[in-house]
């Protein structure tokens, strides 16, 4: 029987995971190094493909982003396995939970999921 198994370098999972929590702080070019040209953020407002997409739903969520949600900002969960790294953060009262999931492929976030909930 063949081994069908992929085989996934989970330390590069976590330093792409690792970068772009740090990136917020550092700005949208820092955020933008961790995505491929056809990467895609999926939110429950729709899709964002590609990093001119990408880059405009972050230069909105930044520019929305107070220093008091900064103060208030909570990394809960983190949790990586092989390429998917899995993330839930809270800053409260603005943004009382929400979560990130992102696919990693050759360094780059390939995939994201967005979720916010409002508890």
């Amino acid at each position: 029987m063949a081994d069908n198994t992929v085989r996934v370098d989970e330390s590069a999972t976590h330093k792409v995971f690792e970068h772009h929590l740090e990136a917020f702080a550092e700005g949208i070019d820092a955020l933008m190094a961790d995505y491929a040209d056809d990467s895609v953020i999926t939110t429950p407002t729709g899709n964002h493909v590609g990093k001119a997409e990408i880059r405009a739903f972050f230069e909105k969520f930044l520019e929305e982003a107070t220093p008091e949600f900064w103060a208030a900002f909570k990394v809960g969960v983190q949790y990586v396995k092989d390429d998917i790294a899995y993330l839930t953060w809270s800053a409260e009262p603005f943004m009382p939970l929400a979560t990130d999931t992102l696919l990693v492929r050759n360094n780059r976030i390939w995939i994201q999921t967005f979720t916010p909930f409002a508890l």
